[in-house]
């Protein structure tokens, strides 16, 4: 019967069984490219790659433990891993226990298995019975030597990985030595490769490094939250990622396509052959709408203010500039005092997620709502402009006139910035035309309230402006209790709105009335077959959000009012534009306003902003800028919102003290780059 049977096996059935034990599959597997690259409007390079030397593993299909550790006992002969453990250090450790713990029962399970009994391996569950495994391991069992604690680095690197996906064991500091090694003794060390890696550079240092954002480290790999719609477009878990910023907004642009192997695995799952069928495609490229040296010119100047002028609780300055005609950021920069190290630092972000009460300069809105609303017309725009003594209310007046009554029109209000004439459009929005000393107010101030936030949000007021940004904020909205507040509002003391909100809101005035979405991306450019930037791929379009509900003679007036806040024998800061080689159009303001800074112990402390919002040329715009200087003295003389205001507008222009910079700027450029 024996001799039968195995005749059987080895005559009928030989061939098929020989077959099956050669039995090798195809599966098809994924590798990293190179991310795109970040340039600035003068295809200056602001984020690169730098290529590495890399010591990679594939993990095949239903490798175990045990497999690895022995890979990796083997591998660490050939490669240098450095590493630190919980034993060394009770902090930032590259091995803890628990991972020198895993190793060691991977080398040797059936050790571990002897200090378990029969009835709890029988009884616990897996994850039980593993638990049960590590607490068994004790420190003396994980005291390893030099080698063994390299090997397990690397063992933790390998068991990060997933089946069929390249991860890299080693990409920092591999030299040739370790390359040639590893190269010469692959027969031995399934799974394992040489290749490169990449990793982010930024030749321009850390300007603009907040907005341009950050990626996942692979051992953080997919984000928690986006983990399950990147796995679907094809992401392994260990990939690399934007996580914040234009590395998030246009991941898909930078992540490139992915390189295509054909991995053959045997039947107990080991990596026989790997032949790549696609060497992958590097990821395009952005070029922004910021000139790199105009960014540094601007950053420098609010840098140079908070340094020299701060007073009080105030600590940052915040300065934005766009083309009004096509939503191109031009510059845009937050320079911050950091309250522990007193260095100046970058918060160039809080642009678009951070909100300030902003004072006068809302006051063309309010003028602007005040038409659109039929509160006022080309026929009936001229109020008296008088102290507002109204019950149950704070007394209003301007500052030009704090007892008198002198008749101003929409123009000259804006000129002379009347809180009055704003405060009566509001009544007038209510019903009430007739103003008495001592009146009840009586309106429905929440619905007046309503009414301007409908009208301010057709200039990007309270609402997201749409910047191709992650994280945008659409300010603070407050819940109206009081009837005196409806008539605050109007000139800028209650809803707090983001510089880039203000930003825009003036764009849309400069620009006749289109409201547009502002963009740092200008074009995506493909890689050539060189590695650098190539050709157009993309020109990013003007997207035109919505068109103001408002006549163009409307629009004019307070054009016009603005021309005079800046050119006006009464304008607020006509002093700080005499004598410019341009025209600027613009509005001041000055806003009490509650601290919420870094210092808590004074979170509620009364402080003013002080702001600008302008544009030039006034009768042919090309640039729009704000500035915020937040949290001053209620008693200060500082007026950096429009001395600032003037050098980015000199800057532009390249007038005055920035007259013939630019060959300056470039030659301080070359410097930098070669240090």
């Amino acid at each position: 019967m024996l001799i039968l049977r195995l005749g059987y096996l080895q005559i009928v059935k030989g061939e098929e069984f020989e077959t099956e034990v050669q039995r090798t599959e195809t599966t098809l597997a994924t590798g990293t490219v190179p991310r795109g690259e970040i340039y600035d409007s003068q295809h200056r390079k602001l984020v690169g790659n730098e290529a590495l030397q890399a010591i990679t593993y594939t993990r095949g299909r239903g490798v175990s433990s045990e497999d690895m550790a022995k890979i990796a006992m083997n591998l660490a002969q050939y490669i240098e891993m450095p590493n630190v453990t919980e034993f060394e250090q009770a902090s930032d450790f590259d091995l803890s226990k628990r991972d020198l713990k895993d190793f060691w029962i991977a080398l040797d399970e059936d050790k571990v298995n002897k200090r378990i009994s029969e009835e709890q391996k029988e009884s616990l569950s897996g994850a039980e019975l593993y638990q049960l495994q590590v607490d068994s391991v004790t420190d003396e069992d994980i005291q390893f030597t030099v080698e063994e604690q390299e090997a397990a680095a690397i063992f933790k690197r390998m068991n990060g990985g997933y089946a069929l996906s390249t991860i890299n064991i080693k990409s920092e500091n591999v030299t040739n030595d370790e390359i040639a090694k590893v190269s010469e003794n692959l027969l031995a060390l399934p799974g394992i490769d040489t290749g490169t890696d990449w990793v982010r550079t930024y030749p321009e240092k850390d300007m603009l490094k907040s907005i341009l954002g950050n990626v996942t480290s692979e051992s953080e790999g997919l984000p928690e939250n986006k983990a399950a719609t990147y796995l679907a477009q094809g992401y392994a878990r260990n990939d690399r990622v934007g996580k914040s910023d234009l590395e998030l907004q246009y991941e898909e642009v930078l992540s490139g396509s992915k390189s295509k192997s054909e991995t053959e695995t045997n039947q107990n799952g080991d990596i026989v052959n790997t032949i790549q069928s696609y060497a992958g495609e590097k990821g395009d490229n952005l070029v922004l709408t910021i000139d790199m040296d105009f960014q540094k010119i601007v950053q420098d100047i609010a840098k140079q203010s908070v340094a020299t002028e701060s007073e009080g609780l105030n600590d940052s300055a915040y300065v934005v500039a766009t083309d009004p005609n096509n939503g191109e950021i031009l510059a845009m920069t937050g320079q911050k005092r950091n309250a522990k190290t007193g260095k100046i630092e970058d918060a160039t972000l809080d642009i678009i997620n951070s909100s300030f009460q902003m004072g006068s300069v809302v006051k063309p809105a309010t003028v602007l709502a005040g038409y659109m609303d039929g509160a006022i017309t080309l026929a009936d725009n001229t109020l008296v402009d008088e102290p507002l003594l109204i019950k149950s209310s704070p007394a209003i007046s301007s500052v030009f006139n704090r007892s008198g009554s002198i008749a101003v029109n929409d123009i000259t209000a804006l000129e002379r910035s009347s809180n009055v004439y704003m405060s009566k459009i509001a009544l007038r929005m209510g019903g009430e035309y007739d103003y008495y000393r001592n009146m009840t107010l009586d309106i429905d101030y929440k619905a007046v309230i309503k009414k301007l936030r409908n009208y301010y949000a057709q200039f990007g007021l309270g609402v997201k402006t749409g910047i191709d940004l992650p994280g945008e904020g659409s300010g603070f909205t407050g819940t109206a209790d009081n009837p005196g507040l409806a008539l605050q509002f109007t000139f800028g003391q209650y809803d707090t709105y983001t510089p880039i909100q203000m930003l825009q809101y003036v764009s849309t005035i400069a620009n006749g009335g289109k409201r547009i979405a502002p963009r740092l991306i200008d074009e995506i450019r493909s890689t050539d077959a060189n590695g650098n930037m190539g050709a157009i791929q993309t020109q990013l379009e003007t997207e035109v959000l919505n068109i103001v509900d408002v006549g163009k003679e409307e629009l004019s007036r307070v054009q016009q009012g603005m021309y005079q806040v800046t050119n006006g024998a009464n304008g607020s800061a006509t002093s700080y534009f005499a004598g410019t080689e341009y025209t600027v159009a613009g509005k001041t303001g000055t806003a009490e306003a509650p601290y919420y800074g870094t210092k808590t112990d004074r979170i509620g402390e009364m402080t003013t902003n002080r702001t600008f919002v302008g544009y030039a040329p006034y009768d042919n715009p090309e640039i729009a800028v704000f500035v915020i200087i937040p949290f001053l003295p209620n008693t200060n003389t500082n007026h950096e919102n429009n001395i600032i205001a003037r050098k980015v507008f000199d800057a532009y222009f390249q007038v005055g003290d920035y007259k013939d910079l630019s060959g300056e700027i470039a030659e301080d450029h070359d410097e930098e780059t070669e240090e």
